[in-house]
């Protein structure tokens, strides 16, 4: 079998990398995109190198991070930015290979092995040429990682950073990631560490070194599969870019200013969750066979009530299938604080685009679309924007 050149582009300090080039005047400047302290979501979601070189670190709260870097100034995250720029990304990888398949908004694994012979050229000089690219296009970085995996590519891109290539070669592998922490790779969280920890086994080394059986009742079947790429036996492809896979759950959440009670509150949040559902749904052509509400309440104690539905991607039948799952668990005589509203057992959906001013009667949802993507987004009702301004804190 041929072997593969896989890359893994990372931004280096991608929210905030953003932010910095989009405002000339932040440069050379401290500078980290976080919650609103005043909305409840207090933390760093990211930081610029300047900040980092502080201690500043993701996930700290804004006053921890100020104490460490005083001059931090901190921005509130601008999505709609982030995904536009990581859909011109995905366009500049494009130019090498089909097989592009994004990791998140700001990495994409790339399949070059094809792609060498009528470049002529190797996998690291593609990811130097992507790195220069992305530069001069964006004006900031990108860390890149070649191998023959997935899962050593995206090792690579982590292992120096930032702006740099670094290649991990079949043949040399093992001496170069073994002695890596064991939470260097992707799908060791915290937990799983400090539970392989305890047994020490703190390195990649020592996790290849485990008896499958003893692997399997730690993690199961994905933990044999990790083992399986990280002695280099096993190895997934890289999914062609235009035959993705839908999502398989879309969702969106709010964290509330100030605590709501009544149901008409609760009611106002969710169509407005449910329209930004909506639109995500129509956008990768799914509808949802499932619809969830999470509510947590002032006490942060969380409820959760799922159900299955007629698939369905339309705001009204979203906002009043979880509705009516909240007045299931819900009585409304306890200040709640956030919402999150979810659809899952996604589908494929015949969407097709209309026009203004087709002879047809226009489904809303679809309509409430296209006017978002073609004259910018609107908001379902001014009362119910005005009010999900200055009462929550978006979240994705």
């Amino acid at each position: 079998m041929k072997e593969r050149v896989i890359l893994h582009s990372d931004v280096n300090n991608f929210f905030a990398s953003v932010e910095c080039v989009t405002r000339p005047e932040l440069k050379d400047k401290p500078v980290a995109v976080t919650g609103n302290p005043e909305k409840r979501n207090g933390i760093i979601l990211a930081k610029n190198e300047i900040a980092k070189s502080y201690g500043v670190k993701t996930a700290q709260t804004i006053g921890e991070a100020k104490a460490l870097c005083p001059g931090l100034i901190c921005l509130p995250p601008h999505y709609d930015i982030y995904e536009e720029i990581s859909l011109q990304l995905h366009g500049l990888y494009l130019n090498y290979t089909n097989f592009v398949e994004p990791l998140g908004l700001d990495e994409c694994w790339l399949d070059v092995t094809d792609s060498l012979r009528y470049l002529k050229m190797t996998g690291k000089e593609i990811a130097d040429e992507i790195r220069k690219k992305v530069k001069d296009k964006f004006g900031f970085t990108v860390s890149v990682g070649v191998s023959f995996s997935k899962i050593f590519a995206k090792l690579g891109s982590d292992m120096h950073k930032p702006d740099r290539t670094t290649e991990i070669l079949k043949s040399k592998f093992k001496e170069i990631t073994y002695p890596l922490p064991l939470n260097s790779i992707i799908g060791i969280g915290r937990r799983l560490e400090k539970k392989f920890s305890s047994i020490d086994v703190n390195t990649i080394g020592d996790f290849v070194e485990l008896d499958d059986d003893y692997l399997d009742g730690i993690m199961g079947i994905t933990g044999l599969r990790l083992k399986q790429d990280l002695l280099g036996v096993r190895q997934e492809p890289v999914a062609d870019y235009y035959t993705l896979p839908p999502p398989k759950s879309i969702g969106n959440g709010t964290t509330t200013l100030k605590d709501i009670v009544t149901r008409d509150d609760v009611k106002k949040v969710v169509y407005f969750l449910a329209e930004k559902v909506s639109y995500r749904l129509i956008k990768h052509k799914v509808k949802a066979g499932v619809l969830s509400i999470t509510i947590k309440d002032k006490d942060l104690k969380t409820y959760h009530k799922s159900q299955k539905t007629v698939p369905t991607n339309k705001i009204d039948e979203i906002a009043n299938g979880c509705l009516a799952l909240a007045d299931k668990i819900w009585k409304y005589n306890y200040p709640l604080r956030a919402i999150r509203i979810k659809g899952s057992m996604l589908t494929r959906a015949d969407v097709w685009q209309i026009s203004m001013f087709d002879e047809v009667k226009a489904d809303f949802s679809q309509t409430v679309k296209f006017i978002n993507d073609k004259y910018g987004k609107i908001e379902l009702a001014s009362n119910m924007a005005d009010f999900i301004n200055k009462n929550s804190h978006p979240q994705e």
